[in-house]
């Protein structure tokens, strides 16, 4: 077994540095993170550790888990330092007595549930789950939760809108059972809301769009993930569709640094949506990581037959910009560069 990999040093310190005035609000603060051993909370974790070791802010956090063991083996540099506790537990039924100042409930089940089983299970672990962490957040005196929620809240995006705002009417069916997933954000969101309203817990939203870099699946449902993996493969990079969908990528640096800027400084009951406007079609996505990787072939293996266009799956970021003040830092190409090279020095 290689020997786990901690995330690039560089990356680590141009977080600190995008977001060093939201991380001093942090000065002190004991952090209770769910999802923290996922892609999303592996990076915000790790991003404060690192910004705890530069600018001195005594951060304490706790990382919910249902496999406390197999963690410390993935991350063994993260399990063994004494500023984190690995709490054993389900997001629905945990227990923790110890208070927070903060939480960041970035646990997130699959949305790859396919039988009815599955489904049921996938939306009581995100219903469920949110009020779990709501009732825990509000004995501890929690003033603020951030709640990383999904760009899936606003269904299938309407082919006339070229990117989706935070206030965008649209929704996913709510009779379709694929939509389980879309459906449970919602119902949390809502939950979150009404906390806010209550004046329990303070919520605030983060609509998370699509990603890139180190610890993003490549063996998964994430076309740019599997794209890496073929790359890393030697090729060709395989194209399953037709190519035509359209997304945009955020690199890691940049969420992490989103996500402290929402925590902080984002109003409560308000939702942000975390994603790039670099936009592009999957099958250019292909053929920049195979120039990225060596100027491999890349092999389209559907057929355009559409009489609609494409689907797109893309946000409108212009409302956390304006009032959050945040960017992004990293183009799509030095995203995959930054990626490729990881892997390949892992």
């Amino acid at each position: 077994m290689s020997t786990p990999r901690p995330l690039p040093e560089r990356d680590l310190a141009e977080i600190t540095l995008l977001a060093e005035d939201d991380l001093r609000v942090l000065e002190g603060a004991r952090i209770f993170v769910t999802g923290g051993t996922g892609f999303i909370g592996t990076w915000l974790v790790e991003a404060l550790l690192a910004a705890d070791r530069e600018l001195g802010l005594r951060l304490g956090l706790t990382l919910l888990t249902r496999d406390p063991s197999g963690y410390r083996h993935r991350r063994p540099h993260v399990a063994g330092d004494g500023r984190v506790t690995l709490l054993e537990g389900d997001v629905r039924i945990f227990t923790a007595s110890e208070p927070h100042d903060f939480v960041v409930h970035a646990a997130t089940p699959t949305s790859t549930a396919h039988t009815p089983t599955e489904r049921s299970a996938l939306y009581a672990n995100i219903v469920h789950g949110m009020e779990r962490v709501l009732e825990a957040a509000s004995a501890w005196g929690c003033p603020r939760l951030l709640f990383t929620s999904s760009g899936a809240v606003y269904g299938r995006q309407p082919a006339d809108v070229l990117r989706v705002s935070e206030d965008h009417p649209s929704g996913p069916d709510p009779l379709s059972t694929e939509m389980t997933y879309h459906e449970g954000k919602r119902a949390a969101e809502l939950q979150g809301a009404l906390s806010t309203e209550a004046a329990q817990v303070d919520v605030v939203v983060a609509r998370l769009f699509a990603f890139v870099g180190p610890l993003l699946p490549i063996d998964a449902h994430f076309a740019i993930g599997n794209f890496i993996r073929d790359a890393l493969d030697g090729g060709p990079v395989v194209v399953e569709g037709d190519g035509t969908p359209v997304r945009s990528y955020q690199y890691a640096i940049d969420l992490v640094a989103w996500l402290l800027a929402i925590l902080i400084r984002g109003e409560p009951g308000r939702a942000y949506n975390v994603g790039s406007n670099e936009v592009v079609d999957v099958a250019t996505v292909a053929k920049a990581v195979a120039e990225e990787a060596g100027a491999l072939e890349v092999e389209i293996r559907g057929r355009s037959e559409r009489t609609e266009p494409p689907e797109r799956y893309v946000p409108d970021c212009e409302r956390a910009r304006r009032e959050l003040g945040v960017a992004n830092t990293v183009v799509l190409s030095d995203a995959i560069r930054r990626t490729i090279a990881w892997h390949r020095n892992s």
